[in-house]
């Protein structure tokens, strides 16, 4: 199991979990979830896209979006897109700096 190198960096329990998402229209996405970074008294998760022509990672695109719900186990159970520039940059780089031990980041 991956660990976080910083305090704010909550890991996947395993590696390789699949979520499937469903947009507002329907529309379906398959992501691997990286973890969540805690900023400013939010949760916002990172996940790579991955279908049957790209696995996970391979594209090198990161999905970012802050965590809107919990369920009862006090689990991630909804989110939204984060649209802020200024946050989604802000939130990046802490968690490059969480997981520069686990990716490359150019």
């Amino acid at each position: 199991m991956r660990t976080g190198s910083a305090p704010n960096f909550c890991p996947p329990t395993e590696e390789g979990i699949i979520v499937m998402l469903e947009d507002e229209a329907g529309d379906r996405v398959d992501l691997e979830f990286l973890g969540l970074i805690l900023h400013e008294g939010r949760r916002y998760g990172f996940f790579f896209p991955v279908t049957e022509e790209d696995p996970a990672g391979s594209s090198g695109e990161i999905v970012l979006l802050e965590v809107t719900s919990l369920d009862e186990d006090g689990q991630p159970a909804e989110f939204e897109l984060v649209e802020d520039e200024l946050i989604a940059a802000e939130v990046y780089e802490d968690f490059k700096q969480a997981t520069s031990d686990l990716y490359d980041f150019e």
